[in-house]
């Protein structure tokens, strides 16, 4: 089992100045997580989205934590390739570039960036935002393990060479950003690594897992996306570790109550978030989840757990043994690693850091020894 941090950039009462000290928290945070033992800290990309995501430029941020720590890995969770937001022969240069200064550090993972606010900013076509991510991976792929290399789709390449080579070979390991079952299975055929996003729990998990499963099981060598395949499995679990157990999941909760309410408002049109940091999280999750399974009786929609995962109260918000527990059900789930959200918005930094240490001292420990029984998956190569 493997552990990491997933960081959003999340942000409560908005000023530049608490911008600029929720990123170097951040940074904080990841350092302390190299001590701790954490495997890896992931970094979203995202675009405009207020409250949600104030980490636009995840490849300065990463550059920045690889620069101040020792073994950690650095990913990306995700890079957004269709092609209005970069073109991939500049993500394969930055993205070596990073690899190497790193010591070959790197995770890559892709997606597709899909709120109407990003889209509209950088003037995404939706319709082809999807199969630009599939161009792209087959571009980095191929530029990175060829000498002089030449495309011709939807964007004209080369012939043409890019430097740095990565130090990984023949690259960083590669991942997807995975929310539906499509993505699992688009994924796992590909030979890539799933980055499971929400917060839906060891049943969810175990779920999706079986989809990425069936998946790779009917794979075949033609249809790789390269001979470096990636079967990794990692899954979000939003988590405060404190020894006040109650006070954990006050605040956790409050932060998940944030993590959503800014989500719906960029994805789902809904209100902005609401600001203040000791309101009741569970009670206002729990209203909202009524809420939506009235919405779904009342149009005769069948219910589906992925529904309302998003309002699942169920997370190690409490105590470390709490989170060993949690952890021991999402490996029997088929989860290889365990991402670790902790800043949500409204979460203090101090909270943060007692959260990521606890994590390092009492629960990464259980797991070092192979005492936990789960499926394991061929996890990216370690070229440290």
């Amino acid at each position: 089992m493997e552990f990491s941090l997933f960081f959003v950039g999340q942000l409560s009462e908005p000023t530049p100045a608490r911008e600029r000290q929720m990123l170097l928290d951040c940074v904080e945070q990841a350092v302390l997580a190299d001590r701790m033992g954490f495997d890896r800290v992931w970094a979203v990309e995202h675009h405009g989205l207020k409250w949600y995501s104030h980490m636009s430029a995840s490849e300065v941020f990463l550059t920045w934590v690889a620069a101040r720590t020792e073994r950690i890995r650095i990913g990306h969770g995700v890079v957004t390739m269709p092609f209005a937001y970069q073109h991939p022969v500049r993500v394969a240069e930055r993205t070596a570039m990073l690899d190497v200064l790193s010591g070959g550090r790197l995770d890559i993972g892709a997606g597709h960036g899909g709120s109407d606010q990003e889209t509209a900013l950088y003037g995404v076509d939706r319709e082809a935002a999807r199969p630009q991510v599939r161009e792209a991976l087959d571009i980095l792929t191929g530029i990175w393990r060829s000498e002089r290399f030449e495309w011709h789709g939807s964007v004209d390449i080369g012939p043409g060479s890019v430097f740095p080579r990565p130090l990984q070979e023949p690259h960083p390991p590669l991942f997807l950003a995975c929310s539906k079952e499509e993505t699992l299975r688009t994924a796992a055929t590909l030979g890539l690594g799933a980055l499971v996003l929400g917060f839906g729990g060891p049943g969810i998990t175990r779920r999706r897992r079986a989809v990425y499963d069936a998946a790779r099981a009917g794979r075949t060598p033609e249809g790789l996306l390269s001979p470096a395949v990636n079967d990794h499995f990692a899954v979000v679990c939003p988590t405060v570790v404190l020894d006040d157990a109650a006070r954990a999941r006050a605040v956790g909760l409050r932060g998940q109550q944030f993590f959503v309410e800014s989500s719906r408002h960029w994805y789902g049109g809904g209100r902005p978030p609401r600001q203040d940091p000791v309101m009741d999280g569970e009670r206002a999750l729990r209203g909202a989840e009524r809420d939506i399974l009235d919405e779904l009786d009342a149009c005769g929609v069948p219910f589906r757990p992925e529904y309302v995962a998003a309002y699942n109260t169920d997370h190690p918000y409490g105590t470390a043994e709490a989170a060993v527990e949690r952890v021991r059900e999402l490996a029997d789930a088929g989860a290889d690693e365990v991402m670790c959200l902790v800043q949500m918005g409204t979460v203090p930094h101090e909270v943060c850091l007692e959260t990521i240490r606890q994590w390092g001292e009492k629960v990464i420990p259980h797991f070092r020894s192979g005492a936990v029984t789960g499926r394991r998956a061929s996890g990216p190569p370690r070229r440290t």
